[in-house]
């Protein structure tokens, strides 16, 4: 017995047109924007950086290396690269050495995989439990809807590098306590966002229909309204990694992030504080490269904010 295929209705095709006139002229917008092509392009770079960091790297992040070839003294942490005139008999080291005889480029480099990953992590756990607080009490309203917000207030209502510090103290130092922390103080934001999201999309005139048609209230809140409510968690979220990872790294200077020998950003500027005058290659090599790669996500974020506002997507 033949089936005949199912034919698409005018309705349906003209809904898949416009979704993908939607993408397309997002995509449009973002690339044709300087700013979010030098974000693009710093971020694509840190990505790179991420993957082939076995490749790239001179020295495994961990190996004490400069502890053999006898460079630990003051004269000879500086940077070491023939091409540019160091004594071949000197070992190379683009950045130096740090203080216990590690190489700060290969550092730097594996630092990026962890920046990458706590940033993107860290927002992703604070975005799915925010969405889901944010849109049960939009939806929901009365009782619910007080209950979460003011626990949202509740932990808004203290500084968030503060609340997380507090919190690592309980639970113990560590990057993946250090990351969870910050998740939870980040959860009020996102929250917040999707409930004004929600509110403001659930009395429109296809949730409506989708109401007076009998859909149940879960499938027009997960297929109504959240397709429709993301946008601006997706110019927050984006706008939050680059707080993340500066904050993490904030968490790891002052020793309650991650740990030594692990190679992090801000616990390698932690580490070699004292050595600023003495040895400033130390500090400077890693906060560059944190400031970029939290300038990168800014930059980013602006150009998602500018290519998925309906004023300007046209």
């Amino acid at each position: 017995m033949s089936t005949t295929p199912r034919i698409a209705t005018p309705a349906e095709e003209g809904l898949s047109a416009k979704a993908t006139s939607l993408w397309t002229d997002t995509r449009r917008n973002i690339l044709r924007q300087r700013v979010s092509q030098a974000g693009l392009l710093l971020l694509g770079l840190l990505l790179a950086i991420a993957i082939a960091a076995p490749l790239i790297a001179t020295h495994h992040p961990d190996d004490t290396a400069g502890i053999d070839e006898g460079l630990v003294t003051a004269g000879e942490l500086g940077p070491c690269i023939h091409l540019l005139g160091c004594p071949a008999e000197r070992p190379e080291h683009f950045f130096g050495i740090d203080r216990n005889g590690r190489d700060e480029y290969s550092r730097v480099v594996y630092g990026a995989r962890i920046s990458l990953l706590v940033g993107v992590s860290t927002v992703s756990f604070a975005i799915l439990v925010g969405t889901l607080l944010g849109s049960v009490a939009g939806y929901a309203g009365g009782w619910l809807d007080n209950l979460i917000m003011r626990l949202m207030d509740v932990l808004l209502a203290f500084p968030s590098l503060i609340l997380a510090i507090a919190m690592v103290t309980v639970l113990g130092p560590g990057l993946l306590n250090a990351a969870f922390a910050i998740g939870i103080v980040a959860i009020p934001i996102y929250a917040r966002v999707m409930r004004a999201s929600v509110l403001s999309i659930k009395e429109r005139d296809f949730v409506v229909a989708s109401r007076a048609l009998g859909e149940s209230s879960r499938g027009i809140l997960l297929r109504r309204i959240l397709p429709n409510a993301l946008t601006p968690l997706i110019v927050v979220g984006t706008l939050g990694i680059a707080g993340a990872i500066l904050d993490v790294a904030a968490l790891s200077f002052l020793g309650l992030g991650a740990q030594p020998p692990l190679a992090e950003w801000g616990s390698m500027i932690g580490l070699d504080r004292n050595q600023l005058f003495s040895a400033p290659h130390l500090i400077i090599a890693p906060g560059i490269a944190l400031s970029l790669s939290v300038l990168g996500f800014n930059l980013i974020g602006d150009g998602l904010r500018d290519a998925l506002d309906p004023r300007l997507n046209r």
